[in-house]
């Protein structure tokens, strides 16, 4: 093939560059026209209120947020939303979880306030159990709002950036009632260290722990200690169920019952060893020419030598001793130490009190873990009142042939 002119070649390249700069120039042109038409769009556009867009928002709080308190939100563009919507459906919402039931006692509609009287009831009580429940400490950051009840909150200040505090305990109540708590339970350790409040009597000396007083103090300090708290944290006190009152009932029949068959209903049945070492030292003090409690001013003989006279008085004494052995037994009425005396009788450790010990312990744990976290009484279950129920039966039915 025959190569091209040269002059050919110059003319291509030139109208090549010709049409680039053509179509670059209308591209240009329409890019400049659609500025234009947009600035012109946006003159001509009117403007909306920047309130509108941004919609209410909650920028003041005045009160103590705590419950059974009142407060005094302050909220911006109420007026305009309340052209539209009721504001007495508006509600308090603490960490985005609306509070039902807590609607505003007052609307100021023109100025954007609202006051709230924080309550529980029986639409809001979950919510409160998991603001208030499981506390570690008298107050905890929380963020606060106001908005429609089954809707979203407003926008507010006080979010994750500024949190407000919710007190969970007045320290005012708090302190007072931890003074009470601690002056009562330290009053009863005093007592039970001291005195039989939870031992049995004993002439002369400190009794050996009881096993039915000490699960009854227990489940009246668990329960005492827990209506205390709930009292503090809720301000409720109709928090008692029957359940523990049959509970209570259980601790109660344990140790009376227990009481009952330690006194043996009636005189004791004497030893033999008893009564013929009686006999023995009336003869002996007849022997001595001494004034026994057995023999009258006429008795004693005087024409006895010394000697046995001495051997006899001797063996008075030696009788002494023996009577006061059998009739005050070291193991029943001197206490070897709290869980020794809890966990064991005459006989040694016994598996029954071991059974109603370890139920005792397990089942108050279980308590005050339900009470912590829930901040309400527990109710126990029939079957578990019948556990209790057999524990106890059990325990109080292996005393009875002991005794026996």
């Amino acid at each position: 093939m025959a190569p091209q002119p040269d002059h050919w070649i110059a003319d291509a390249e030139t109208a090549e560059r010709a049409r680039r700069q053509r179509s670059f120039l209308r591209m240009a042109v329409l890019r400049i026209l659609a500025m234009a038409g947009a600035v012109l769009l946006g003159l001509c556009a009117p403007h909306a209120p920047a309130h509108a867009q941004a919609g209410p928002q909650v920028t003041q709080l005045h009160g103590h947020l705590e419950l059974d308190y009142s407060v005094e939100v302050r909220v911006d563009g109420l007026s305009d939303w309340a052209a539209g919507n009721d504001p007495r459906r508006l509600v308090p919402f603490i960490d985005g979880r609306a509070l039902p039931g807590n609607s505003p006692e007052a609307i100021d509609v023109a100025r954007g306030r609202l006051l709230f009287h924080l309550r529980v009831n029986e639409a809001s009580r979950a919510v409160w159990t998991d603001l208030l429940g499981a506390p570690e400490g008298l107050r905890r950051p929380v963020t606060f709002s106001v908005g429609p009840v089954d809707g979203s909150p407003f926008d507010t200040v006080y979010g994750d950036g500024r949190r407000v505090m919710l007190t969970v305990i007045s320290p005012v109540y708090g302190g007072i009632a931890l003074l009470l708590v601690v002056v009562t339970l330290a009053v009863f350790v005093r007592l039970a260290r001291t005195t039989s409040i939870i031992r049995k009597p004993a002439e002369g000396r400190l009794g050996p722990y009881d096993l039915g007083r000490f699960q009854m103090a227990v489940w009246f300090f668990l329960i005492y200690l827990s209506y205390t708290a709930i009292w503090l944290i809720t301000d409720a006190t109709d928090t008692i169920h029957p359940s523990l009152l049959a509970l209570l009932g259980i601790s109660a029949g344990t140790a009376l019952s227990e009481a009952v068959i330690d006194a043996g209903g009636g005189a004791p049945t004497q030893d033999p060893r008893e009564t013929a070492l009686l006999e023995e030292r009336q003869q002996r003090v007849r022997e001595s020419g001494t004034r026994g409690m057995w023999h009258d001013a006429g008795e004693g003989d005087s024409s006895d030598p010394p000697a046995r006279q001495q051997a006899a008085r001797h063996r008075v004494m030696q009788i002494d001793r023996q009577l006061h052995a059998l009739q005050n037994p070291a193991r029943d009425t001197d206490s070897q130490g709290l869980m020794h005396d809890l966990l064991s009788d005459a006989q040694g450790y016994r598996f029954d009190r071991f059974q109603i010990f370890a139920f005792t312990l397990i089942l108050g744990v279980i308590f005050l873990s339900d009470v912590y976290n829930n901040l309400s009484m527990p109710e126990l279950s029939p079957t578990l009142l019948g556990l209790m129920g057999l524990s106890s039966g059990t325990y109080i039915g292996f005393k009875l042939p002991n005794r026996t």
